[in-house]
């Protein structure tokens, strides 16, 4: 499983659960931990207290222990329902983008899959994922005026 953290500029981290391994909450703290060093070294001019972070209603994303981990760094959560995929770029736009670029291709292990998916993702221009922000934000205010939790049915 891949986790992308994305914004307007680029990809900001890939995280890769090992297989075998289980999504829990201190998985989920050991990549937010991760995630903030890294907006740290690559968005410096960045205001680290002022993040932005969607997160649906998985589990790992809920515990009272993510949560404090999330408020000790003063981030902001946008939550959505699991089952608007319209409202997460990850599903409704990288990764629909991901699987037509990788499609056809076949890979002998693990690293391979996950050095396919670094490539692809930093092969991407800045404008890709410019676009991609600015659809979510679209969608999200179509939600908003809807009253609703989702765009298409």
């Amino acid at each position: 499983m891949a986790t992308v953290f994305w914004d307007t500029q680029g990809v900001i981290l890939v995280d890769f659960l090992s297989r075998g391994e289980t999504a829990n909450s201190d998985s989920c703290i050991d990549t937010l931990k991760i995630l903030r060093a890294r907006i740290l070294r690559v968005r410096p001019d960045m205001d680290i207290g002022n993040v932005l972070l969607l997160h649906d209603n998985a589990r790992p994303h809920t515990s009272i222990r993510t949560k404090e981990t999330i408020a000790s760094f003063w981030w902001t959560i946008l939550t959505h329902q699991s089952n608007s995929p319209d409202l997460a770029p990850s599903s409704y736009y990288l990764f629909c983008h991901m699987k037509q670029g990788l499609r056809g291709k076949h890979y002998e292990n693990d690293e391979e899959v996950k050095n396919a998916v670094k490539k692809w993702l930093k092969e991407q221009p800045r404008h890709f994922y410019k676009a991609g922000i600015h659809a979510f934000v679209k969608r999200w205010n179509v939600a908003l005026e809807r009253g609703c939790d989702c765009i298409e049915k």
